[in-house]
This record gives structure tokens, C-alpha cells and sequence, in this order.
């Protein structure tokens, strides 16, 4: 089974997409099914109530751009502390806030990590999203008649939040894979399709593909020789611990000489240089929903490899962020009390430890999760990571379209503040303004450089974003907006 959640659980579970109110910026953590949705914390039930009163039942409001702004001033009231960054009239202000919104529309995003599903998913496999189709055929006026299919929603479903409802101009397709073959989310060539489609329709490089790597899965090596020849991926992904959804047979390290060498030394060949490594996020009861992952889940197996590799990019994601939906009380004690973020530091200290300059760290999810439960362990997670990476090594990702269109996490970022106190304490660094250096480096000029991208080419008019850009306008003109939906299960406490 695709999903770690019981029967019983997924009973007890709202589905977020019907059951939450549609808030510029989520209320709870929502789970794809990888781990059990914690009950909404007090500060953001109080940002809930907030939002809801201002929009006094006008669900319009909430899809304008002074409601996502509202939202971040509401989150700063419910935190008690200024977290992020809004103009003073911003909220208030509809000519404002749209005025601020286009201004900032122009920046380079670069996702790595987004994800839809293949059109044959069985709905048994992936419970998590089923619930999706019916909804997200009425929200894109597909009608009822006839029986949908996965894919023909998800895949509508991503087109609209990445490209039209997010600032997001170029994302890299990732997935995941399977101990079973209808298991995976998209297969290779499923990626390499659908790279194909978006780019013709969109008239440039607005879509990159990973390959996914099996390691130990039969034929596995001559699959890496295959998908060089034909697929022609832009990276790597592979996932240390197996099977993300369940225990897994075929686990492995990064430093294992025997089975990992022959791969990596296929992509240097082939001239692909960019290898993501699923690391971290780790559901709190691991133990019981998958025992033995933990080793795997570690960065101890980097250094060397980075080392031994140097022709290699080892691209961390989630910046091994231990412990989903959010830190325990165990991890955020420490943290408060020695700044140290569990595996996030470690993943920070690899470069000093191993004198390598190829460890890059991508904050995709984690950056989602800690934004919204604590945002001040959000902005350390970022601070420890430029410190140790180097801010030209910290990429941007959000595992979308789990969470729903990418840009209230672009929002986020580009409002997030470093408190005073952990600069201070630990010597983090200030992140600055949305379009400042730092900030635009994570956001997508790193990336552009990782993967060969121009970002002058998707400037406003470019030859890049010419086309795009027009059906993204006429899209906004005919009213076309986000619909603020979160994909998943809620816990209804």
C-alpha cells in the first residue's frame, strides 16, 4: 500500500480539500499519507478564526492578493512576534497588495520538486488522493459525465497551481518509487512525456524531469543505460529508504561501493551531474510504520561519496529534516538551546567535515512544515543552511502539488524574517528583503545554474516565457485565480 495510514485513521481524517476552509496560507498540516496529521496547533487555529472574520463569508476575498497578505499579518498576531515581513497597506489595500503581487511576479522560480500522478494509478494504491477527483473536476468545469481518471485531474490540477496560480517559471518533476510496478507515481518515461507536453505548450524549458533511481530493483543498472539513451533526464532521484510509503526491501547507502558506484559512475559518463537524495522526514512513530529506515534516512553516507564523486552534484532534499508533520518537544528543546536542527545541522557541517563543495540542500516540505507550526525554526533551518552550504548551495523546492499551489510557500519565503534573538545566539544570517540577494539565489537562480538555465530568458517577454505568459494573463483577466485547495487528509480535531 502506497499510504501508511490505517483504515481506521483515514476514517477518523477529514479530506483537506473539502473538509478546510480555503485560506490563502493552510491552517494545519496536511497529509499525502505518508504520516499521521497532527491536530491544529492553538496559534494557528487563532490565524484560522482571524482570517475567517475578516472575509466575513465573502470566500472571494480570501483569492485576492490583500488575503494572502492579511494572512501573513494574521500569522504574525498568532505567533506573537513579527515573522514575516507586510507592507502597511498591503492588507488593507486591494490596489496595493495587487500592485505588490505584480511587482514580485517577475522574480525567477525555480521549483526542483513538483509531482502529479500517472493517468493508470490505481485509487486502492492511492487512497491520499483519490477523494481529489470529483472536487477538482467541478473546480475545473470538467462537468460530471463520464468516469474521470487520475491523471486527467492531476495533471490538470498541477498545470493550473504550478503555472498559472504560482510565480513558479521553470519545475523539475520528481517521483518516487515502488516495490510493486503499478506503485509508482510516474515512471520514467511518464516524466519525459509529460515534460514533452508542457514545454510544447508553453513554447520553452518551463518543465525538467528527474529519473527515478531503483538501486537493487532487478535490471535496475540497465534501466540508468536506458534512460540515458532515450529518457534524457535533466537529474537523479533516489530514495535511500526505499519505498517512501512502507517498508521496503531495497534500501541503501550512498557510500556503498559495490551497489552505488557503477550508478553514479553511469551518470558521470552520460554527463548527467545532478543526483537528489531523499533524506530525513521521517514520520514521528517511524519505528512502527517503518522499522529500520532510520539508518538510511541519515546524511552519515554523504561526505564520502560527495568526496569520491566531485563530478557529482549530491542534492539533498527536505534538507534531511528529521522528524514530520513537525519537531517534537525532544528536537525543538535542543534546538532552542544550542541551535543545533536535527540531521539539518549535520547535512550543514558535511562540506567543512569532508572538504567538498558538491552537497547542495533543497528545503522542499520541511520548509513547508516548520513555516507553518514555527516559523522561527523555519528561518534557522535556512540560516544553518547557508552558513555550512554556502548560499549559493541552498535550493528551492515544495513537493507540490500535495500542498496545493506552490506560491503561499513562495509568499512565506519571501516574507520570512530572521528573529534578532537567533542571529544573535547562533550567528545566523539576516535573510534580507523577497528580491535581495540572498533570497533570490534559493528562490531560483541557484537552481538555474544547477540545471543550465538562463534566468534572462524568462525575464517578462523573454523567449522563454513569451508564450506562457500570455495564456497566464489571459487566464488572470478572465478571472482565473487560486483556489487556495490543500490535497489530503486533516485531522477534524
Amino acid at each position: 500500500m502506497v499510504t501508511l495510514l490505517t483504515e481506521a485513521q483515514r476514517r477518523r481524517l477529514l479530506p483537506a480539500e473539502t473538509g478546510l476552509p480555503p485560506l490563502p496560507v493552510p491552517s494545519r498540516i496536511v497529509s499525502n499519507g505518508e504520516f499521521t496529521p497532527p491536530r491544529q496547533s492553538a496559534r494557528l487555529r487563532c490565524y484560522e478564526r482571524t482570517m475567517l472574520e475578516r472575509a466575513r463569508g465573502d470566500a472571494g476575498w480570501l483569492r485576492r492578493p490583500a488575503a494572502m497578505a492579511s494572512a501573513f499579518s494574521a500569522l504574525n498576531e498568532a505567533f506573537d512576534a513579527p515573522h514575516f515581513r507586510v507592507g502597511e497597506s498591503e492588507a488593507s489595500d486591494e490596489d496595493a497588495a495587487r500592485e505588490a503581487r505584480a511587482a514580485a511576479a517577475g522574480q525567477f522560480v525555480f521549483d526542483d520538486q513538483v509531482h502529479f500522478l500517472k493517468d493508470d494509478a490505481d485509487p486502492e494504491l492511492f487512497l491520499p488522493l483519490t477523494s481529489l477527483i470529483e472536487l477538482s473536476a467541478q473546480m475545473l468545469g470538467l462537468g460530471h459525465a463520464g468516469r474521470f481518471k487520475l491523471d486527467d485531474i492531476k495533471f490538470a490540477t498541477f498545470l493550473k497551481d504550478i503555472y498559472l496560480d504560482s510565480d513558479t517559471k521553470v519545475a523539475l518533476l520528481s517521483g518516487a518509487p515502488s516495490e510493486t510496478e503499478a506503485g509508482w507515481m510516474l515512471t520514467n518515461d511518464m516524466m519525459a512525456a509529460a515534460r514533452a507536453a508542457v514545454n510544447d505548450a508553453a513554447g520553452g524549458r518551463r518543465l525538467l524531469t528527474h529519473a527515478v533511481l531503483a538501486p537493487g530493483h532487478p535490471g535496475w543498472l540497465d534501466e540508468v543505460d536506458r534512460v540515458h539513451e532515450l529518457v534524457r533526464p535533466e537529474g537523479w532521484k533516489g530514495y535511500s529508504v526505499g519505498e517512501p510509503f512502507s517498508p521496503s526491501h531495497h534500501r541503501w547507502r550512498l557510500d556503498d561501493e559495490a551497489l552505488m558506484y557503477p550508478a553514479y559512475e553511469r551518470m558521470v559518463r552520460a554527463g548527467v551531474r545532478n543526483f537528489c537524495i531523499h533524506k530525513g522526514l521521517l514520520p514521528a512513530d517511524a519505528d512502527v510504520l517503518m522499522p529500520g529506515a532510520e539508518p538510511f534516512a541519515k546524511v552519515d553516507d554523504l561526505g564520502r561519496a560527495a568526496k569520491d564523486w566531485p563530478q557529482l552534484n549530491f542534492v539533498i532534499y527536505h534538507a534531511a529534516y528529521r522528524t514530520i508533520p513537525q519537531p517534537t518537544e525532544a528536537e525543538l528543546e535542543r534546538f532552542e538551546r544550542s541551535g543545533r536542527i536535527d540531521w539539518v545541522t549535520d547535512l550543514a557541517e558535511i562540506p567543512a567535515k569532508w572538504g567538498v563543495t558538491n552537497v547542495y540542500a533543497d528545503i522542499g516540505a520541511s520548509f513547508a512544515f516548520t513555516v507553518l507550526t514555527h516559523p522561527r525554526l523555519a528561518a534557522a533551518m535556512v540560516g544553518t543552511l547557508v552558513n555550512g552550504l554556502g548560499a549559493d548551495h541552498v535550493l528551492w523546492g515544495t513537493d507540490s502539488v500535495w500542498y496545493g499551489s506552490p506560491q503561499w510557500q513562495i509568499e512565506a519565503f519571501r516574507r520570512l524574517r530572521m528573529p534578532d534573538d537567533l542571529a544573535e545566539r547562533f550567528g545566523l544570517p539576516d535573510l534580507g528583503p523577497a528580491d535581495g540577494p540572498l533570497k533570490a539565489m534559493i528562490l531560483g537562480l541557484n537552481g538555474a545554474r544547477l540545471y543550465g538555465l538562463d534566468p534572462d530568458d524568462y525575464a517578462r517577454g523573454g523567449v522563454e516565457t513569451a508564450h506562457l505568459d500570455g495564456i497566464v494573463a489571459d487566464y488572470r483577466a478572465r478571472g482565473g485565480g487560486p483556489s487556495n485547495l490543500v490535497y489530503g487528509y486533516a485531522d477534524p480535531s
